[in-house]
């Protein structure tokens, strides 16, 4: 996706499992207007174009919230040194942050904001009611976020309200079985948890490094060192269970996942086709209660993550 780290593919590969996906009955994409600096969202657009994808076949979801910069890669902390207007979140013009979608999508695409705990409800959800009221987009959704509250403050005010909630949620941690899951269920929000795999920590033996684990800042993110000591165990029962079930222990992350009713479906990455095909193997293979329980009983309460990599206390 023009490259900005050493792991994240080129166009040429982005191009290969894209098509991959789609013949393989995956019509759900997940990207973000900051991703490779917007050079996500035009990859996704070329595909569509390029493979002659109908538009009622698939659903993009997209992300407003940092600055998308004008070069690739460009590094600076403070974007507004660089010049740049009116590029923060819901500030974006709403037409130059979808342009590089195909033109016939800008109505049908999911719009979700990463919000601040310190910013207003009111400016939130009415930004992101405005934005759907203009035809932009055509349904919303939370990512990493205090849902309760704006949630039940779009419903009272007769803004558009969430359909979806998009969280760190996984059997490794389970933070969001306190206030994410109760409030999608309350609502009637779908929960498509991101990062299912922990950025392939769930999908390999500790220590095993690979170009992510090199290069990936977020992956190398661990604020007070290691991982927990309960977060440790329950990567080794995933892995033992793997073993015994003849199953990869990315498939039986994502099976621990698909087995809870609150969610909807699992957002996962690869950066592999074979990797992909196994992970869509994944999706038939079922865990019993016993296993659920085993993966499970490890667990110790964490502090909340949002949108940090691996819980370590």
């Amino acid at each position: 996706m023009l490259v900005r780290t050493e792991w994240v593919l080129d166009e040429e590969e982005s191009l290969k499992h894209l098509k991959f996906a789609y013949d393989h009955g995956i019509n759900t994409w997940d990207t973000a207007n900051v991703y490779s600096d917007g050079g996500s969202d035009r990859i996704f657009g070329k595909a569509i174009r390029q493979f002659n994808i109908p538009r009622d076949r698939f659903m993009i979801l997209t992300k407003v919230h940092g600055v998308v910069k004008d070069e690739v890669g460009a590094k600076g902390k403070n974007p507004d040194e660089k010049g740049y207007v009116n590029r923060h979140g819901l500030s974006q013009d709403p037409q130059h942050l979808l342009c590089r979608q195909p033109r016939s999508s800008t109505t049908s695409m999911c719009c979700r904001s990463i919000a601040s705990t310190m910013r207003p409800p009111l400016k939130t959800m009415q930004a992101l009611h405005d934005v759907v009221q203009a035809g932009y987009v055509r349904y919303i959704g939370a990512s990493t976020d205090n849902s309760w509250c704006m949630q039940n403050y779009a419903i009272s005010n007769r803004l558009t309200p969430f359909i979806s909630i998009q969280n760190f949620y996984h059997v490794a941690y389970r933070e969001e079985e306190r206030e994410m899951l109760p409030t999608a269920r309350l609502f009637g929000a779908g929960v498509i948890p991101w990062s299912s795999l922990v950025r392939g920590f769930l999908a390999r033996p500790y220590g095993t490094e690979t170009v992510r684990t090199k290069s990936d800042r977020l992956y190398k993110q661990r604020p007070g060192g290691e991982p927990a000591p309960s977060v440790l165990e329950i990567k080794k029962r995933v892995e033992e269970l793997a073993e015994k079930r003849g199953m990869s222990m990315a498939q039986v992350a994502l099976a621990w996942n698909l087995s809870k009713p609150d969610v909807t479906a699992p957002i996962v990455g690869s950066t592999k086709i074979d990797n992909l095909k196994d992970l869509i193997k994944g999706v038939h293979l079922k865990l019993s209660e016993e296993e659920i329980k085993y993966l499970e009983e490890p667990y110790v309460p964490l502090k909340s993550k949002g949108a940090r990599s691996i819980p370590n206390s």
